[in-house]
């Protein structure tokens, strides 16, 4: 049985590897995107997966994309709720729509993403369910209360969630990577980025086909007593 995946954020970055690691499962999956246009066409010519166009923080948007992924791919089997952004500010310099931006991109789009395939899932007794969280969300970062908010939010909806749906068929589980190559992490300014990597014991930045790796093993039928954990992938930079 050929299932369909949804990737938010799937164009770019951690999202762009973990589109194609679980195309290369076998998975149809559809690549969601907002904003940059050109990065969503290179992606869809380099990989022939499927973009699909919506802001997964409105929750109306959500729930018409997810119906038109089905109506073009199949049901949703498989939600990988990987779109964020960051609004970095110290809290004392930080604005409502700061705040706010972050919060409802990064953690409202799970409630938006879950709520929209959830029913299907319990109904058809089957589902797997990956959030994305961060390092930064186990043990904050200075700058980010917003980001790291949301990021610890996620692992506490990671675990509330599995526990209502294992008798469902359905896992839920969260990756928090580390700081990763990707064009986020780019931003850093190279002394700081310099800083970050000497305090990585695996001496390097995270690959974002290391945490696809991780997604894909997730989705997988056979790894159905697997649920409510969170995977840390930081080359050992923070250990719980």
């Amino acid at each position: 049985m050929q299932r369909t995946a949804i990737v938010t954020g799937g164009t770019r970055g951690l999202g762009y590897a973990t589109s194609l690691a679980l195309h290369g499962e076998g998975y149809r999956v559809a690549a969601v995107y907002h904003g940059n246009d050109a990065a969503a066409e290179k992606f869809h010519d380099e990989t022939s997966i499927p973009v699909y166009k919506w802001d997964v923080a409105d929750f109306e948007a959500c729930k018409t994309g997810i119906a038109r992924v089905e109506a073009d791919l199949g049901a949703v089997d498989i939600l990988v709720n990987n779109a964020g952004i960051t609004r970095d500010v110290t809290l004392h310099h930080m604005s409502l729509p700061q705040w706010q931006e972050v919060i409802q991109t990064n953690l409202g789009s799970l409630f938006n993403m879950c709520r929209g395939v959830i029913e299907g899932m319990r109904t058809r007794k089957f589902g797997r369910i990956v959030n994305i969280s961060s390092i930064n969300g186990q043990k904050g970062q200075i700058g980010q209360t917003n980001y790291a908010a949301t990021k610890s939010g996620i692992l506490g909806f990671t675990k509330a969630l599995a526990l209502e749906s294992a008798h469902h068929g359905i896992t839920v589980n969260a990756v928090a990577p580390g700081y990763c190559d990707t064009d986020m992490v780019a931003a850093v300014p190279p002394e700081v980025l310099k800083t970050i990597i000497a305090a990585i014991p695996a001496g390097r930045l995270g690959r974002p086909e290391d945490v696809a790796r991780m997604v894909a093993f997730l989705t997988r039928d056979e790894n159905d007593f697997i649920t409510g954990a969170t995977f840390a992938l930081n080359g050992g930079q923070y250990m719980l």
